[in-house]
């Protein structure tokens, strides 16, 4: 019995104190995800990578707004958010703490304004999408303040009204000289 305790005095406290001193956390630990509504565009990458549907984008027509939200509940912290979102609006922080009083506690989310077409007036894309293309052409270089304008409106167009606009009418098709041709 004396070995025991000589051998348990020997090696020294082997567990963590950790309510009262902070537990070291892994730097590649992946905890709860952090997300910045400002930082996004809405483009819906995360909603469409996350296996375990915790991230979903709902469209709401009649108030012209895309709805983000995140149910906590639901996520593995598989990290496919992080590395699917081009604008790093999402990021797994270190946090692992994460009991709630109230199940309502465990939703995030956020609502973007939807871009309706210039043409037709339909909704289809989220506004901060289209500024975000825009902000990246005009970045690159490939863009300037004057042709912004004009791109705008194209970037502001469905892409059915695009389609359109890009048809040739058939009164304009003159389908007698190609006839002609294939006859001589």
């Amino acid at each position: 019995m004396f070995k025991l305790i000589k051998k348990v005095l020997k090696t020294g406290n082997q567990t963590v104190a950790y309510p009262a001193s902070p537990l070291y956390v892994d730097p590649n630990f992946r905890g709860k995800p952090v997300y910045d509504p400002h930082q996004c565009i809405a483009c819906g990458a995360c909603a469409n990578a996350c296996p375990s549907n915790a991230l979903t984008m709902a469209t709401d027509s009649e108030n012209g707004t895309i709805r983000w939200s995140f149910f906590l509940g639901r996520c593995i912290f598989c990290a496919r958010c992080e590395e699917v979102c081009p604008t790093t609006a999402i990021r797994l922080s270190q946090e692992f703490e994460l009991a709630v009083w109230r199940k309502e506690d465990l939703y995030e989310r956020a609502d973007f304004s939807i871009c309706h077409c210039r043409e037709c007036g339909k909704p289809y894309a989220p506004q901060k999408e289209i500024d975000y293309a825009m902000a990246l052409l005009q970045q690159s270089g490939n863009l300037s303040e004057s042709q912004a304008e004009t791109r705008r409106a194209q970037f502001e167009t469905c892409p059915s009204c695009k389609q359109q606009q890009n048809l040739t009418h058939s009164r304009r098709i003159d389908v007698g000289r190609y006839l002609n041709r294939e006859a001589q």
